[in-house]
């Protein structure tokens, strides 16, 4: 999750932290509206990180997005007018919540609509997590519209077929990003005019890689990998390398890759019908 402009920095922060990261806490605190009807930061989001980290500890706990990038999903949200948004990976439903006030603001209603489908739909293969988000939903006054499909969300996407979405964020498995994506466009849930938010593709494993290509052998580091934790290279590297730079070649699509937290990458289908 980490340090963001809903933080106040202290005058050693000031003194000791470089100009990038004044620059990035400057434009966090420069994008959120204290006007808003419905706020920039929903009320409730500082208790679901604190209870995160109480249950599961600070680590577990920043597998949610932070504030500043939930501002810039939203702005996303807006941006394309979105009235449906697709979430793979949910964790505790950070992100959800943000999606939920988003379409708030562009004026979507909560509650089933005539397919008995809510705005958002999450997918979700834990329980665990899943309770917990619906429980920060009605926290959040957002749990009408959102709806949790827990399971595998290989099964999950093939049975959305004939549904469509504005948005698609994709922040689960990373070995599975490629199938999610490909289901996605084969299924055709990206509405026409939608967008991608792919989460994590930037992490350190991947980036390491940058000079290899692809396709990356399945049972050894490549020599040109700086690091030799194969648990990572396989987990996170591997699959997101080759996810990175099939979308780069997919003449399908157009994709830029912000260079922000972890990584995030904005796509759009350029022949959408």
């Amino acid at each position: 999750m980490g340090s963001d402009a809903t933080n106040n920095p202290t005058s050693q922060y000031y003194r000791t932290a470089s100009d990038l990261q004044l620059r990035n806490f400057y434009a966090a605190k420069a994008s959120i509206n204290t006007n808003f009807a419905i706020p920039s930061i929903p009320s409730t989001i500082p208790k679901v990180y604190d209870d995160s980290v109480a249950r599961f500890g600070k680590d577990t706990a920043e597998l949610a997005i932070s504030h500043f990038q939930g501002v810039i999903q939203s702005f996303f949200v807006g941006l394309v007018g979105a009235k449906r948004v697709l979430e793979i990976g949910t964790f505790t439903g950070t992100s959800a919540i943000y999606f939920a006030n988003a379409l708030k603001r562009n004026g979507v209603k909560g509650g089933p609509d005539d397919n008995c489908d809510k705005p958002v739909i999450c997918l979700d293969i834990c329980e665990e997590f899943a309770q917990i988000a619906r429980d920060n939903f009605k926290e959040a006054e957002v749990e009408d519209y959102i709806e949790i499909i827990v399971g595998d969300a290989h099964e999950s996407l093939a049975n959305l077929e004939g549904q469509q979405f504005d948005v698609i964020f994709i922040d689960a498995d990373k070995i599975s990003y490629m199938a999610y994506f490909e289901a996605a466009i084969e299924k055709k849930l990206l509405a026409k005019g939608g967008l991608f938010i792919i989460d994590n593709t930037a992490l350190r494993p991947a980036i390491q890689l940058i000079d290899c290509q692809t396709p990356l052998p399945k049972d050894k580091i490549p020599e040109e990998g700086m690091d030799d934790d194969f648990d990572s290279y396989r987990d996170f590297g591997r699959p997101i390398h080759e996810f990175n730079e099939h979308i780069r070649q997919d003449p399908r699509c157009e994709a830029i890759m912000l260079p922000i937290f972890t990584g995030v990458t904005l796509l759009r289908l350029l022949d959408n019908n």
